[in-house]
């Protein structure tokens, strides 16, 4: 808790404003913006809240000795990888995230991209644009079977939208659990690569962590089987974009749908923008229209509690780089 009119920095991405909705809090505090760190060393000393929504950040190191008085730093995302600088992640700073408010619209996207393999919508649209009248058979949705890595809210919310259409869904975390009210079973990450050879699916929906990076690679793309499709929605350098490029040319496996990339945006030459197996979104599979004023809001909510002294929604682990109530 803190003074009756405290200071918050939001480190935005360059030449964007402070998000709507957040005016909201003018009267309650000192808002102060900042977008690369010249900007944020000048304004961080003297404040005790940091808001970030750039969450492709690099300006926190650089500015971190300016840093004088923070007592709570929120992330305007459900990932946190940029803001775990070791000063922040050692520090005993509290760091809370966007926890819950992408969730129902990814697991939406993750749906409709496995409706849009089994049902070849990507080829009724090329032969539509022939005027080819070509009649085909198209793969059931109902009894595919799912592999969901990272089993937190958004793994969650995908296992209980692909559940409920006839999908067997399984989860993958830092640990095997038994029980589980949403997977079927929770495999550990350590166990990935034997599991990838029994999924139709696999999803990626995890955090970018130390655990993580490069997670999938020339290996797991051998051990998919032929006619499985990636998806990823997590982070882009969860997977190595030029081994799942080989992999997709080479027919180890047979089509993925990608909205996070190694490399942000994808360059307009990538050869993954050709390949007719593939479908690329721009970063946006939890973006739903008003998402930034519920950012906004769900921050004030948060603000709130902070002033009254209670307990912050959306604890992160700074040490393994989770939700502290994920998974």
């Amino acid at each position: 808790m803190s003074a009756s009119r405290p200071t918050i920095v939001v480190l935005t991405a360059p030449d964007e404003p402070i998000p709507e909705g957040l005016e909201a809090l003018e009267a309650e505090a000192e808002l102060r913006r900042a977008d690369d760190a010249a900007g944020l060393r000048e304004t961080l000393p003297g404040a005790e809240i940091l808001c970030v929504t750039d969450f492709r950040t690099d300006a926190l190191a650089d500015a971190w000795p300016a840093a004088d008085a923070l007592a709570w730093i929120h992330a305007t995302s459900a990932g946190v990888d940029a803001l775990m600088i070791p000063e922040i992640r050692d520090s005993a700073i509290p760091v809370t995230n966007a926890r819950g408010i992408f969730d129902g619209c990814i697991a939406e996207y993750v749906l409709g991209q496995i409706i849009s393999f089994c049902k070849d919508f990507a080829g009724n649209y090329r032969l539509q644009q022939d005027r080819q009248w070509q009649h085909r058979e198209t793969e059931p949705v109902a009894g595919r079977s799912v592999l969901v890595v990272g089993a937190g809210s958004i793994g969650r919310r995908i296992a209980r939208t692909c559940s409920a259409i006839g999908m067997e869904v399984d989860g993958v975390g830092r640990r095997a659990r038994d029980g589980d009210e949403d997977f079927t079973a929770i495999y550990a990450q350590a166990d990935l690569l034997s599991l990838l050879p029994d999924y139709d699916f696999v999803v990626i929906a995890a955090p970018l962590t130390a655990d993580t990076e490069g997670l999938f690679g020339a290996a797991e793309f051998k051990a998919m089987p032929p006619g499985a499709r990636l998806i990823n929605i997590g982070r882009g350098p969860i997977v190595k974009t030029d081994e799942l490029l080989a992999a997709l040319q080479d027919g180890e496996i047979d089509g993925a749908a990608l909205d996070v990339f190694e490399q942000e945006p994808l360059p307009a030459d990538h050869p993954l923008w050709g390949l007719p197996n593939v479908a690329i979104s721009a970063h946006m599979a939890g973006d739903f229209i008003g998402w930034k004023r519920a950012l906004s809001e769900q921050f004030i909510d948060n603000f709130r509690r902070w002033q009254a002294g209670e307990a912050l929604n959306n604890p992160v682990d700074k040490q393994s780089g989770f939700s502290a109530a994920g998974r």
